[in-house]
């Protein structure tokens, strides 16, 4: 006890080690979400451009990407017990460079399905799951903060990683730029992994599975699907990141048409920055703010966004309503781990979080193939975009829905 009190009481420091975890983690998402999340925006388009392949076809396999890995993160924190942190971060960044080297190698359809299983298991060893797991092992009172200021590197991926990878892709091609991307990650992830990541001063989280006076995770999972404060969570971020994702995959394909692929490229970087911006603005106020009311708001700008981005062709409206949507992509990211660090056990953080993370993945990994499959159907991407409008309106009035307040 004295050591993990004293571990706590650390975290106000700038000297605890734990604060250079959270960089590691931020230098982490930003590679796991340039490669594995914005980077599946690329990949689609750059798919098309070279293999002539439908959206459909490929964005569909993109919703195979995202329930694979939502399968894997379930199981993040088990895979932190038994691996450690440190090997599970390098397994998972591993993982992922592989996958990213074949993706930019493949030449029929089903190779897509095949190297997107493993890019999901990069995935799920280098995205929240894995984040909020790792942090969690470092920080109790600072957690909210700590995760607040690692995922703002979800963002800084999007912003640098987009561009960088349409241009590498304008430069070398897009088996070029997929090798590009790996080496940089390697170089500058990997010595960091090694150097800073080791064993935690306390076992906070999902350490505290371990002791006796603890429930298991099974129990702490069986509790969360039977109580209306987790469902009505888990429900709206499911609804809202199925909108969410499914708008951000077909971005550049929308935009390209009507403003150009550089152009779409910079929407989507001025996207992230806003992401950045949105999460930095709300983690100072977010604590004392009705978190829920918060994300309703969040997802009804976001509504707000799409109807923009359907009815204008104006280059101008359109980077206002990316800027829009933007604004809350970050806190849909981060709003659901601090929901629930307020709201439930604090003991059963790691396992609720990777669950929330888990079952919303699976669901909006069917948001880049249905839009894909409307889109085609439809011939544009009207319908698509305003179904994921109304989907935004719902989760807003779904947050809302309370319950009986967690023990």
């Amino acid at each position: 006890m004295d050591a993990t009190s004293h571990g706590t009481d650390g975290e106000t420091s700038i000297r605890y080690e734990g604060w250079r975890i959270v960089g590691v983690c931020f230098v982490l998402a930003t590679f796991g979400w340039a490669l594995g999340f914005y980077g599946q925006s690329v990949y689609l388009a750059e798919l098309q451009r070279v293999h002539g392949w439908p959206a459909s076809i490929i964005a569909t396999a993109t919703t195979f990407f995202y329930l694979v890995g939502a399968l894997m993160v379930a199981f993040v924190s088990e895979a932190m017990r038994m691996l450690g942190p440190r090997n599970t971060l390098l397994a998972g960044v591993g993982m992922l460079s592989v996958a990213t080297i074949l993706l930019g190698q493949i030449t029929a359809p089903w190779q897509l399905y095949a190297v997107n299983v493993l890019l999901a298991f990069g995935w799920a060893g280098t995205s929240l799951g894995a984040i909020t797991n790792t942090l969690g092992l470092w920080f109790d009172k600072k957690r909210g903060m700590a995760i607040s200021l690692a995922l703002n590197g979800a963002s800084f991926g999007g912003i640098v990683g987009v561009p960088l990878m349409v241009a590498a892709s304008n430069a070398f091609g897009f088996a070029g730029a997929t090798v590009a991307a790996v080496a940089a990650m390697l170089l500058l992830l990997v010595p960091v992994i090694l150097l800073f990541v080791g064993h935690p001063p306390h076992r906070a989280g999902v350490g505290h599975v371990a002791a006796a006076n603890t429930p298991s995770s099974t129990r702490f999972r069986a509790e969360a699907m039977r109580n209306v404060a987790f469902l009505t969570v888990t429900i709206a971020f499911a609804l809202g990141l199925f909108a969410q994702v499914g708008f951000i995959v077909h971005l550049i394909s929308f935009l390209d048409p009507v403003i150009g692929r550089e152009r779409a490229a910079a929407a989507v970087s001025l996207m992230t920055i806003m992401a950045v911006v949105g999460r930095v603005l709300f983690s100072t106020v977010i604590d004392r703010l009705n978190q829920r009311l918060a994300s309703a708001l969040s997802f009804l700008s976001q509504a707000v966004a799409l109807a923009i981005v359907v009815n204008t062709q104006s280059a101008p409206l359109v980077f206002v309503a990316c800027a829009l949507f933007g604004f809350s992509v970050g806190n849909l990211i981060t709003l659901p781990a601090l929901i629930v660090q307020r709201e439930f056990d604090p003991r059963a953080f790691g396992v609720l979080v990777s669950l929330i993370t888990s079952v919303t993945q699976v669901t909006y990994a069917f948001g880049p193939g249905i839009v894909g499959w409307l889109r085609d159907i439809s011939g544009s991407y009207s319908v698509p975009f305003y179904s994921c409008m109304a989907l935004q309106v719902i989760a807003a009035m779904m947050i809302m829905i309370r319950g009986r307040r967690a023990d």
